[in-house]
């Protein structure tokens, strides 16, 4: 019997004919998605769901998909869908990343030229039969440093137009190497570098912990006096009722933002501003993006239930089920590996080397590494994917090497993770116990055996006596509870460590009371998804 496919939101006809020229039973339904009733009522009947963002995939949705296999979003967000939900039942949550960079990123040079020259205002004061030449007077970008935070892949290519606009263009990435930034013809420098510097400010970064008012109303006000802010990526980024108020003072001399921090934005702090351009999220809102992704997820889902190929998956490693039944805990592993990795570096990452030892170096070497990847840059960026990560990391010059050896320690098998930045190199290593559960077994070279939670907490410090007692006692007072405790040490007096799994997110004040003893080198949070 031929799989069978739902089709619940408005993708092309061409999209739908793919389905059907590949031998798969399609109903294309593209209102159904906007009535959960009825999309729970016929799930049960289809193997793969396509959707854009009308359709919302919950818990309860999914509950009732008895046989659904794969969802597939035509686009990059999929904030509409219970993705853990989803994991639990097995079902593959694919999505197409690449299919909107060119327009988000037209969208943004666009903004800039409106929010320079005024457009909207000066059309609005035509259309009134006013002719207030003298009112509107804009800006060149011409000769203008443009600073731009994130270079990934559509911050790379406003990088590249606004070059090609004879822009100065100066860029802040975590990720971005120097070789990397040479070649695409841009200044790398810090952030504070970038707000102190630019005449015109864009954002092309996920919304995440690290990210989230990445341009607070303090970075806000370092900012270079007649500055104009471009937010084309997410909602959050920016403190917009800080921004509303520079705006008013004249330090900000304009805005243009396609996202919101609440949306759909019927108030903001940003509306009524003269000097403000505002457009509805419409930065894939193209006839090539929205065709582009379409095309691309028809592709994606018929490759899957027909071959089992499996692309741009969010909740699963691209290998068989055989392998997945052996490399399951492997794969959790290396993530974590590298996520660890991730959340402990700030400064771009050169390259990343991995060893697999014993067991592991015998298994699907492509698929750990991916997960290895995809975890240090979740870090950065959670939309990343095991497909994804690896181009992400090529394109932005880092180096990926690998080494597998036979058994050499007391484990059956582990996972060196290292990776290389221009001050340092930082290792990790890990093993999956008989129990089927990753453990952290080195860091820095020290020997450890920590089990791996939602929510821990990392330290560093000369081995003196007294530094147990003071993170028990500061977790104590705190009302944080302890899971796990794990110290390790180079030798005595040495260099030692502590990995501390607790039962939930360490607050900030007592981040900063730990540091302000003077006892710790460093003192960091760390957040995994063991689900």
């Amino acid at each position: 019997m031929a799989p069978k496919v739902l089709v619940s939101d408005k993708l092309s006809e061409t999209a739908v004919q793919i389905f059907r020229d590949r031998g798969i039973d399609v109903d294309f339904l593209p209102d159904v998605g906007k009535d959960k009733d009825k999309l729970a009522e016929i799930i049960g009947q289809y193997d793969g769901l396509a959707i854009r963002s009308a359709t919302k995939v919950t818990e309860k949705i999914l509950d009732a998909a008895t046989n659904l296999k794969v969802i597939g979003r035509a686009g990059i967000g999929t904030d509409n869908i219970d993705k853990d939900a989803a994991s639990k039942k097995g079902v593959i949550v694919m999505n197409t990343p690449f299919g909107n960079m060119i327009t988000t990123a037209e969208h943004a040079i666009a903004m800039m030229f409106a929010v320079a020259r005024q457009l909207p205002e000066a059309s609005a004061s035509t259309h009134a039969g006013k002719w207030e030449k003298s009112k509107f007077m804009g800006v060149e970008l011409t000769g203008k440093t443009l600073g731009v935070i994130g270079a990934g892949n559509i911050g790379g290519i406003v990088c590249d137009r606004a070059r090609g606009l004879k822009m100065k263009v100066v860029a802040y990435d975590p990720f971005l190497s120097q070789e990397k930034a040479d070649k695409m013809g841009v200044e790398k420098v810090d952030l504070d570098t970038l707000v102190a510097r630019a005449d015109f400010i864009t954002l092309h970064v996920p919304l995440t912990d690290q990210t989230r008012n990445i341009l607070s109303a303090e970075r806000l006000a370092q900012t270079k006096k007649g500055v104009r802010i471009i937010n084309c990526a997410r909602g959050g980024l920016v403190d917009e009722a800080a921004l509303a108020e520079l705006l008013k003072s004249g330090h900000v001399a304009g805005a243009g933002f396609d996202v919101f921090s609440q949306e759909p934005a019927t108030e903001n702090p940003l509306f009524d501003l003269p000097n403000v351009v505002c457009t509805p999220h419409l930065g894939a809102a193209t006839t090539e993006a929205q065709e582009n992704v379409a095309l691309q997820v028809a592709e994606q889902i018929s490759d899957y239930l027909l071959t089992g190929a499996v692309s741009n998956a969010l909740n699963m490693p691209s290998v068989t089920a055989e392998e997945a039944k052996v490399m399951g805990p492997w794969i959790k592993l290396a993530g974590h590996l590298g996520n660890f990795i991730g959340q402990m570096t700030d400064e771009p990452i050169k390259a990343i080397n991995i060893l697999y030892d014993g067991v592991v170096s015998q298994m699907n070497l492509e698929a750990l590494t991916c997960s290895a990847v995809a975890g240090i840059m979740k870090s950065v960026n959670p939309e990343v994917n095991m497909v994804s990560a690896p181009v992400i990391a090529k394109e932005r010059g880092v180096k990926i090497s690998t080494t597998h050896q036979d058994k050499s320690g007391v484990f059956e098998g582990y996972i060196k993770l290292t990776v290389v930045t221009a001050e340092r190199e930082r290792s990790i290593g890990g093993t999956v116990f008989s129990d089927g559960k990753p453990r952290f077994i080195q860091i820095k070279g020290i020997n450890i055996d920590a089990e791996i939670g939602a929510h821990m907490l990392y330290t560093t410090n000369e081995d003196e006596p007294g530094i147990i007692g003071m993170l028990g006692q500061t977790m104590g007072q705190n009302g944080v509870n302890i899971a796990n405790f794990t110290l390790g040490r180079s030798q005595a007096g040495g260099e030692a460590i502590a990995l501390l799994y607790v039962d939930a997110e360490v607050p900030a004040p007592v981040i900063k009371q730990l540091e302000d003893t003077g006892m710790f080198k460093q003192v960091r949070p760390l957040q995994f998804d063991v689900a």
